[in-house]
């Protein structure tokens, strides 16, 4: 005989139990799936936030990274410059060389220096640089044979033409007022003509020719007439009266002139009164 106990009345398999308690349990699952579907969401947000922050730390550090290495690389790449002043032209390119610099030469010039050594350079020493720049140099020609020309006794354009057709420069230009020398004449040039000169800067003394008499004009309002025209007239200045009334002056008083008191004037300037009449 069949067992019926508890297990009998209590089945416990599926095919026991019979089909209303099959259909409960299949739809156990369906009650709690929106709150597992929740729960998913807010882990994925949660785990999306800590894979961005972490990506974003690691960005960070590349970028830092990044920018030191070029630091590091832009400033490992520059140097130092040297003096090349007084260096011979081998020299001051195996200085460049040694810093990783490149010689270029600018120019070259007569100076008291030995010939091919360094006279003036660019950039000054002690400038960073950057490797493979240029460093421009002028180089030294050595001491110039300097033949100056006989200048005195021609005229000032004539004595420009000649020290420009010499590889010459003008130098100092002086006057002097001498009446037994045309004007316009050099009397007197330093260096002298011949060779040895240290400068290539010629100085001339040139005359102005005779010196022009000229005064200094005299006060004269508020004097005579006749007294006026008299000093003119010792002087030998030309001058031009006019006669205005004015009865706030005594007759015959300069009340005004031209030019006035203190001006220079030339001999042969005119002066202009006007007097009371």
């Amino acid at each position: 005989m069949p067992y019926h106990g508890v297990a009998a009345r209590f089945p416990t398999t599926a095919e026991q139990q019979g089909p209303h308690f099959r259909a409960r349990k299949e739809l156990t699952p369906v009650r709690w799936r929106p709150k597992l579907l929740h729960m998913g969401i807010l882990e994925r947000v949660e785990w999306l936030g800590r894979m961005g922050f972490l990506v974003f730390i690691l960005a960070s550090a590349a970028f830092l990274s990044a920018i030191t290495a070029m630091r590091i690389a832009i400033h490992g790449r520059e140097t130092t410059m040297p003096n090349l002043v007084g260096k011979n032209v081998a020299e001051a390119s195996q200085a460049l060389r040694a810093k990783g610099l490149i010689l270029r030469v600018a120019d070259s010039v007569y100076s008291d220096v030995p010939i091919n050594q360094v006279v003036r350079q660019t950039p000054p020493p002690g400038m960073l640089m950057k490797v493979s720049q240029q460093a421009h140099v002028v180089l030294s020609l050595g001491q110039r044979e300097l033949q100056i020309p006989n200048l005195e006794g021609n005229t000032l354009r004539v004595s420009r033409i000649e020290l420009l057709r010499a590889g010459l420069q003008v130098g100092e230009v002086s006057t002097l007022a001498l009446p037994d020398q045309p004007m316009d004449t050099v009397v007197q040039q330093n260096p002298k003509p011949g060779n040895g000169a240290a400068t290539p800067r010629v100085d001339m003394l040139v005359s102005a020719g005779q010196r022009e008499t000229s005064y200094v004009m005299p006060y004269f309002i508020g004097a005579n007439e006749i007294e006026v025209q008299h000093r003119l007239d010792q002087t030998s200045l030309r001058h031009k009266t006019n006669y205005v009334a004015a009865s706030q002056w005594p007759h015959g008083t300069v009340i005004d002139q031209s030019p006035a008191a203190g001006s220079p004037i030339p001999a042969n300037a005119e002066v202009e009164l006007t007097i009371a009449n």
